[in-house]
């Protein structure tokens, strides 16, 4: 007993002030999750995260603090080496100045206090000798605080916590000399790609020019899901993104990368490790991988100035302390990929569909199939190149993430270039069976929906009062969903949501096993827009239509799509402990091709079957069976013309309230704040 004690107390770091936003962070983060809407977490300044460790003699991606513009204080109950590093700020012990990265001993009893962040940047990063010891979730011990887990309690630090560390470290310490450290500035450049979504087909070259040549602000409203960005608004390609939504951002629902600059409407966002893996907006240039660290130092006021590189002169992210080039806040190139982002082009095997191969970054590709509408006969084609590169598993391949339409292939540039990468994807594409033998098994999964909850409500209340008081969907989303549908009544969009029959196309579109969702007939496919700009706040489990796509929110966070109503939950905050319905070897309820039907149910009824589900005794009614691509197009061809009609008619309704929309000045170009 005293000995266990003892140790405990030897390891011991006591939380005195917790800072701002001091999580404990791993790299690379929490990887293989992205396809069910699991971030990678992990620190967004990698750069300084790893040299912090490295100076203490750990493993590169020990676990470790980062903290937000104010660090924590903390007291050590052992002689402990440690390493501040990140942006400038006053570091003491016991009230003594000591340097940043270089490892320091702290005498056992010792106060480490890292103050404000006193010079450019955002984020420092604090490491101790045989790193932090914290309970790892799905792999990692990164901390995700909108999922809530990993780290300590899957939170930020607060007054009284207690942390561990791992023991001695197995490597030597040294100073990190000043070569390696990153440039941290207030105006930065940053080297990205162009691509997936670039011009002529998303933006107009203009537009394009813009971004490349316009220096842009970091907005104050930036976190670790994103950085938001203040610039002019694009003048844009298209008038609208046809049944993807009203909006020319919007697209049907795709994969997204850390670093892609994402457009939610007309705001530009950087996403970052705590950031989406899916979602229905443009992105047109994408930051490279060993850029990526920047975007943990944009404090709000600071500039960017966004780069166009060659992929095949972009670094390497493996050159932690060996590469200053990279880490510079100048970018040197002679231009970008002259190719709009893409890649090459192929047909399908059956020479019926054409494949499109987007470069996002230079580490994912994204396969997109046919033209941009909603057609379950592209989401098979997905479905068959998602199986037999999951099937082959080639050295390097790190994620697969299916959309709609497309599938984005991640990898390790180091070890699987995209010129290979392609060549591959082309070969498998040629040895594929044609999508009309789809037959996959289909639960049909049976959820209660309170309609029009009254926390819907409130996050619409939030978002007038905080973001948008004149957007055309508010005060009431359903109001909205039966105008752009050409519907007679409120009544109408209530009884074709609870008749449709809802097939599940991808995960993690809002994070957490999130589905997006569309209904199998295409009578009941209710098509809106999605916000713009997207809310800050909504809640968990709130259900919303965007484009011809309903999604279910696994956890708080933004989002934009037009509420209905609000479900139970659909991620396990129990695990490993099952809750019924749920499998017990993963916390997400839903797969791919799940059919969702409702059931309704009062917003108190709703409140109880929430907490039974939170508490382990809830219920989910879940009916085995299967999808055939072959039977589904034998539906649509017995029912054509009665669903040409209903389609017609809501089409023109949406052109209807586009031009509203025009005549109140919504597609004004103007400077996006």
């Amino acid at each position: 007993m005293t000995g266990m004690s003892c140790a405990a107390r030897a390891r011991g770091v006591e939380v005195l002030r917790p800072g701002m936003s001091t999580t404990v962070q791993d790299w690379p983060g929490r990887i293989g999750y992205w396809q069910i809407g699991v971030p990678p977490s992990g620190p967004m300044d990698d750069v300084s995260f790893r040299l912090a460790n490295v100076a203490v003699g750990n493993p590169e991606g020990a676990p470790a603090l980062e903290a937000t513009m104010g660090g924590p204080a903390l007291r050590l109950d052992t002689d402990t080496w440690v390493c501040v590093t990140g942006a400038p700020a006053r570091v003491t012990v016991d009230g003594a100045r000591v340097p940043q990265w270089e490892p320091v001993l702290v005498a056992a009893g010792a106060v480490l206090d890292v103050g404000m962040v006193d010079g450019p940047g955002l984020r420092t990063y604090i490491a101790f000798a045989g790193g932090l010891s914290a309970e790892e979730y799905l792999g990692s011990a990164a901390t995700f605080t909108l999922g809530r887990f990993g780290g300590h309690e899957g939170r930020v630090l607060a007054v009284g916590d207690k942390l561990e560390t791992g023991g001695a470290a197995a490597g030597r310490r040294r100073r990190i000399l000043f070569d390696e450290q990153p440039a941290i500035g207030r105006h930065w450049y940053i080297a990205v790609t162009v691509g997936p979504h670039s011009a002529p087909e998303f933006f107009t070259r203009a537009d394009i020019d813009t971004l490349l040549t316009h220096d842009y602000e970091v907005h104050f409203n930036s976190d670790r899901t994103g950085v938001r960005l203040i610039g002019p608004k694009p003048q844009w390609a298209r008038p609208d993104g046809g049944e993807a939504g009203l909006h020319p951002s919007n697209i049907h629902d795709n994969a997204y990368s850390v670093g892609s600059l994402d457009f939610t409407g007309d705001t530009p966002i950087l996403l970052g490790p705590d950031g989406p893996s899916l979602g229905g907006f443009v992105c047109p240039l994408t930051v490279t991988a060993a850029d990526r660290w920047k975007l943990g130092q944009l404090a709000p006021g600071a500039t960017v100035r966004f780069v166009p590189v060659r992929v095949a002169e972009a670094p390497s992210p493996a050159t932690v302390g060996r590469a200053r080039r990279a880490f510079l806040p100048a970018v040197f190139s002679a231009g970008g990929d002259a190719d709009d982002g893409i890649i090459a082009t192929t047909t399908s095997s059956d020479g019926a569909t054409g494949v499109t191969y987007r470069r996002i970054g230079d580490d994912n590709v994204l396969v997109e199939y046919g033209e941009m509408r909603l057609d379950l006969a592209l989401r098979a084609r997905v479905h068959a190149l998602h199986h037999a590169l999951d099937e082959d598993r080639p050295a390097g391949l790190i994620d697969l993430t299916p959309g709609v339409r497309s599938l984005q292939v991640k990898v390790d540039p180091d070890r699987l270039g995209l010129p290979a990468l392609v060549g591959l994807l082309t070969e498998t594409e040629a040895a594929l069976p044609p999508a009309q033998e789809l037959v996959v098994p289909s639960r049909t999964v049976r959820l209660p929906l309170s309609w029009d909850d009254p926390a819907t409500r409130e996050a619409i209340e939030r978002y007038m009062h905080g973001v948008r008081a004149d957007a055309p969907w508010c005060p009431w989303n359903i109001e909205f969903i039966r105008r752009m549908n050409g519907l007679d009544s409120t009544d109408d969009v209530h009884r074709i949501v609870y008749d449709a029959e809802y097939l599940v196309l991808g995960l993690g579109d809002v994070y957490l096993g999130a589905p997006v969702a569309t209904p199998l007939d295409p009578r009941h496919r209710l098509v809106t827009t999605k916000y713009n700009p997207a809310r800050t706040w909504t809640p968990e489990n709130a259900v919303g239509i965007g484009g011809a796509y309903l999604c279910i929110y696994g956890m708080e966070g933004p989002g934009g799509y037009q509420f209905v109503g609000r479900t139970t939950q659909i991620w396990n905050h129990r695990h490993p402990l099952a809750a019924p319905g749920f499998d017990p070897e993963h916390p997400w309820l839903l797969r791919f091709f799940d059919r969702i039907q409702w059931y309704p149910v009062s917003a108190e009824e709703l409140g109880d079957l929430r907490a039974d589900m939170a508490a382990g005794r809830g219920h989910v009614d879940i009916t085995d069976g299967e999808f055939s691509l072959a039977e589904h197009e034998e539906f649509l061809a017995a029912n054509a013309d009665d669903i040409v009609a209903t389609r017609t008619a809501m089409e023109i309704a949406r052109a209807e309230e586009r031009a509203r929309w025009a005549a109140a000045g919504e597609f004004a170009t103007k400077e996006t704040a």
